[in-house]
């Protein structure tokens, strides 16, 4: 029976034949260019549908098989993280670079954030979310990570998860600096990978050891 083709970013469709690959669009903002190319590889291999997803990615919707390897390659793109046990395209909102309700800029913050963490293989999936302010456009407390602007600096959010079982993340910092945001999220996902049992996401981590002993772990009050 065909499963997941995780070395190719293609998940398996209902019909157990054809399959979505998700091109990996950091902070979700595209080109022109992009777009064409998405559309002409979409007709060349009679995609059923092209979706935009929750993650800012836009998925080719009923590939065959055969057709996976040249789809990339005519996309000139590596295969997205969209699969697997690995930290994945990061959501991001227009922030101060777009939105007149930005407060802090999510896009410069959660652009770098996936250039340094996107693929990058964990006990379990990880997903973040860059809000630039507390409308939360990036459904940040829904977040392993989360960040959420305000006007002092950076709320900080860990834990949370949607799913079968969703879980609010929890928030453990009101104001954090840009700068060190990069070092708490270094610190948090070096806990997590060094700590966490195989497939056990970080909220699950964080409930077993009990939030007060998590932040402990990461040393919280330095950063504060």
């Amino acid at each position: 029976m065909k499963t997941d083709l995780l070395e190719k970013g293609a998940i398996l469709q209902r019909d157990k034949e054809t399959y979505a690959i998700a091109p990996h669009l950091t902070a979700g903002i595209v080109t022109p260019d992009i777009l064409r190319n998405l559309a002409d590889v979409a007709e060349k291999y009679n995609a059923a549908a092209i979706k935009v997803t929750g993650a800012q990615r836009i998925a080719l919707v009923g590939l065959k098989e055969e057709d996976l390897d040249d789809a990339w390659q005519d996309l000139g793109m590596d295969p997205g993280a969209a699969v697997g046990l690995c930290v994945r395209s990061i959501k991001v909102c227009p922030g101060t670079t777009f939105c007149k309700r930005g407060l802090q800029d999510s896009v410069a913050v959660g652009s770098k954030l996936d250039s340094i963490y996107h693929g990058m293989e964990l006990p379990n999936k990880l997903k973040m979310g860059v809000s630039g302010c507390p409308h939360s456009c990036a459904d940040s407390a829904f977040k392993d990570i989360g960040l959420i602007g305000s006007g002092k600096g950076w709320m900080f959010y860990v834990g949370g998860k949607g799913g079968a079982r969703p879980r609010i993340a929890d928030r453990i910092a009101l104001s954090i600096s840009e700068e060190k945001v990069y070092d708490l999220i270094e610190k948090v996902i070096e806990i997590y990978r060094e700590n966490a049992s195989s497939k056990e996401r970080l909220g699950d981590y964080i409930d077993r050891v009990g939030l007060d002993e998590f932040k402990e772990q990461i040393d919280l009050n330095s950063y504060l």
